[in-house]
């Protein structure tokens, strides 16, 4: 169920005193970044501010996540689970969403292979203004969009002649070497690969 203002109140807000857990989820790379309380107070804000707003049990106040250090959850989707007790939402985190500073409270969960083309888009972002003597990413960020789509066709080449005349090994290799340059020049055009999911997906649809 998609929460917003109209129907938030139609959450099981009785079961646990007036909360609701909330598990916040990456919006891109579909990490388990935190987990947290909402009451209706706390998730009215949520809704209204765009930013993921929880109440501290132990403060007994609202509090906006990232208020203090800059690390905000910025909120695309609220989603209530079949049973209305409880809460998945999804955000873009401004740096790290624990507080000892690693992206995760979970560090040890394992990114799916699925979801790892976002998770290295989220690098490759990372990288745009690094210098490019120290990163390869920045040094084709710093040669601008021509060279990086010249190095996409380059490399589109080289997957079309390793499918005939070469190893899997190199097959592989070499479309590796393609989605990342794919990348790179998705992110100087200012393009999110979700974009480019999501045309797949209405084509999948027709």
């Amino acid at each position: 169920m998609l929460i917003n203002q109209e129907n938030m109140s139609q959450l099981a807000w009785d079961k646990m005193a007036d909360l609701i857990p909330a598990i916040i989820q990456h919006h891109a790379t579909g990490a388990v970044l935190m987990q947290g309380y909402m009451n209706q107070a706390s998730l009215a804000q949520t809704l209204s501010t765009g930013k993921a707003t929880f109440f501290s049990r132990s403060k007994q106040a609202l509090w906006v996540k990232g208020e203090t250090s800059g690390h905000f959850l910025n909120v695309e989707q609220v989603l209530a689970d079949c049973d209305k007790d409880s809460l998945l939402i999804s955000c873009v985190p401004v740096g790290p969403s624990c507080h000892l500073g690693t992206e995760s409270c979970f560090p040890e969960q394992k990114i799916s292979q699925q979801n790892f083309l976002s998770q290295l888009e989220q690098v490759i972002a990372s990288r745009k203004n690094d210098d490019p003597k120290d990163s390869y990413t920045a040094h084709l960020f710093s040669r601008g969009t021509t060279k990086i789509a010249q190095k996409v066709g380059e490399e589109g080449v080289e997957v079309a002649l390793a499918a005939v005349a070469e190893t899997k090994e190199d097959l592989l290799g070499e479309c590796a070497d393609l989605f990342y340059h794919t990348l790179v020049l998705l992110q100087d055009k200012n393009i999110e690969l979700s974009e480019v999911t999501q045309v797949l997906m209405e084509r999948h649809n027709k």
